[in-house]
């Protein structure tokens, strides 16, 4: 990662009420190329609401969003996704009952005619596997008959099927065992030696500081703190989260 060069996503002064509830005041984000940026804090800072506006889930009451220097509005998720943006939520919204191959290309199947063509469909989820360096026996395996970690790399898979420039990755770590934990943090440094931007939300810090470039802090939906991880330790974060004060926002 380096700092050079522009943005490949900024997010400037960026509001959002829902009725009396103000979630979010004059935020400011940004990430760069081959980044990876820890987003924290507590349960009411705002991260999820950021992160939603930033995929089109929601709509900013005001601020701009830039996608590449490109001042971009997403009218929904489709948007966003065509400017190389993707999330992984963290109940990685799978179909058990299908196999690793269709849900790699849930909803967009290659078809051969009228039908799914299986044999595509399997040797394309295939290579994704193969690129993340995925241990999955067999593309036609269920994904109930998965462990979590696993399930987690087929939502990997998934979102990289698209070519993401942006992964944002919600709270990956909450329900993995330390081999899994250990094998998806291979994968984020596998994505960044690929150019992939990625955004971790986690409440567990020692995972941020272990894989992280930069690390940035929400509280109460301002921005209260922003650090280079190789500048800063757990403790200094922790009492931003707690007692920080708003910083003043970027233009």
């Amino acid at each position: 990662m380096t700092e050079a060069g522009t943005p490949i996503v900024e997010m400037r002064r960026i509001d959002k009420s829902f009725g009396a509830i103000r979630a979010l005041t004059d935020v400011h984000l940004r990430l760069m190329p081959g980044e990876i940026l820890g987003l924290v804090g507590d349960n009411s800072a705002g991260k999820s609401t950021l992160m939603k506006i930033l995929t089109g889930a929601y709509q900013r009451d005001s601020g701009d969003i830039l996608v590449a220097g490109e001042e971009v509005h997403f009218r929904g998720p489709h948007d966003s996704r065509d400017r190389g943006i993707e999330m992984i939520y963290q109940d990685f919204a799978l179909c058990g009952n299908m196999d690793v191959a269709a849900n790699v290309f849930l909803g967009r199947w290659p078809t051969k005619g009228w039908f799914v063509d299986r044999r595509r469909m399997e040797a394309e989820a295939g290579d994704v596997m193969r690129r993340l360096k995925v241990d999955i026996n067999h593309v036609r395996q269920r994904v109930e008959s998965l462990s979590g970690g696993r399930q987690q790399s087929v939502a990997i898979a998934r979102a990289i099927s698209f070519d993401p420039k942006v992964l944002i990755l919600d709270e990956p770590t909450a329900n993995l065992s330390v081999p899994a934990t250990e094998r998806l943090l291979e994968t984020m440094d596998e994505l960044r030696r690929h150019g992939v931007a990625q955004i971790i939300i986690s409440h567990r810090l020692t995972d941020i500081f272990e894989i992280g470039d930069r690390i940035m802090v929400l509280k109460r939906g301002r921005n209260v703190g922003e650090r280079l991880i190789k500048s800063t330790n757990e403790k200094e974060v922790l009492e931003l989260i707690v007692q920080g004060e708003p910083e003043t926002a970027q233009s």
